[in-house]
């Protein structure tokens, strides 16, 4: 009996010790050891569909590459004329006073009560006069009246009116002043009433027959962009109408907070059918251009580094450092060289990342930065 009860104990032991092998056989079964290179990794199907993993062969474009930018319109600051006061004096009358009024070329701006105006006026009347007078008095006077029409010619007045002051009997120090130029006032600087110096600026006149549009451009597209190159041009507000131009100016200073610098395009119009304001899309063509893109979502990027996600054969992707370009329509310009048959994860990629960290515990970029 006692050797019965033995074996029964025996048994049980036994039985309880594989009982335990066979439940840490069970826990280990669901653990995959990763023995791929370090910068691959293996998935398994279930895995993959989970991640939403997609992946697609490069795309290599070999047409024009189209380049779209926003901008506004403005004024075209090479086309403004200023009317300014040729001597010191008080603005007795402004005829404009609202800016977007247009000027029309001859037409009078302003009144200037001025002394010094007065002065010259009065000697030329004087010289005019004395030209009658015999002898030397004579000869002088034709000296003096040069001189004063000179001087009156200086203070911005015409020959008209330097005509009109022999006939006038009563000198008046106010004098009517008229613009050289048509325009659009595009600002007022004088108000009636006030003074103003020498040079001192009355109005500024803008013509509206060339316009500006300055758009904001990453500096990351700066490579593929250069002084003269054709632009096609729409407007919101008039979506039938296209217009072609060509960049005019890079600005050379980037700003150090948003990254961006400024284009600009000069715009013909003719019609004065666009207004400054209006937003406008620039699109730059460059054709024949060779170029990988993928989608922006594809590349995982860093502070130091980006990196897309490959398929190296089915279930095992590895990662690869690129250099990027520019962005365009949801797409991003690679610009390694890469094999352009190559599989790149599209959707999903940051999926992988994730588990990659998970696994191997480091970035995938880890000792590769640029």
């Amino acid at each position: 009996m006692k050797k019965i009860k033995k074996n029964g104990i025996l048994l049980l032991l036994f039985a309880v010790f594989i009982s335990c092998n066979t439940k840490k056989t069970d826990l280990n079964n669901p653990i995959k050891t990763d023995n791929s290179a370090s910068n691959e990794i293996s998935l398994s199907k279930q895995q993959i569909l989970l991640g939403n993993i997609t992946t697609q062969t490069i795309l290599e474009t070999k047409n024009s590459l189209d380049q779209s930018y926003t901008g506004v319109l403005t004024i075209n600051q090479e086309k403004i004329k200023t009317v300014s006061s040729r001597a010191m004096g008080r603005i007795e009358k402004l005829y404009f006073k609202t800016t977007g009024d247009f000027v029309t070329k001859n037409t009078a701006v302003y009144v200037l009560y001025s002394e010094d105006i007065a002065v010259a006026k009065q000697d030329y009347f004087l010289a005019y006069q004395q030209l009658s007078m015999p002898g030397d008095f004579g000869k002088n006077a034709k000296n003096m009246l040069a001189s004063a029409k000179q001087k009156l010619l200086f203070y911005g007045l015409s020959n008209a009116q330097i005509e009109r002051i022999k006939s006038t009997a009563a000198i008046s120090p106010y004098t009517t002043f008229y613009s050289a130029f048509s325009g659009t006032i595009s600002e007022i600087m004088a108000t009636e009433g006030g003074y103003v110096m020498e040079g001192s600026a009355v109005i500024q006149l803008a013509d509206l027959n060339s316009l500006w549009l300055e758009s904001q451009v990453n500096v990351n597209d700066l490579k593929s962009i250069s002084i003269g190159q054709n632009t096609k041009v729409s407007f919101a507000d008039y979506p039938d109408k296209t217009i072609n131009a060509r960049i005019s100016f890079i600005n050379p200073e980037i700003n150090p907070d948003t990254r961006l610098l400024l284009i600009r395009m000069e715009i013909p119009n003719p019609n004065l059918l666009l207004k400054p304001g209006m937003q406008a899309l620039a699109q730059l063509s460059q054709p024949h251009q060779k170029v990988l893109f993928v989608p922006i979502d594809a590349v995982i990027r860093e502070q130091n580094a980006s990196y897309i996600w490959v398929e190296k054969r089915p279930g095992v992707f590895e990662n690869l450092m690129v250099e990027t370009g520019i962005e365009t329509n949801g797409m991003i310009e690679i610009k390694s060289n890469i094999d352009s048959t190559k599989k790149v994860v599209i959707t999903g990629a940051y999926a992988i990342n994730s588990e990659y960290i998970f696994r191997k515990g480091s970035d995938p970029m880890e000792g590769m930065k640029m």
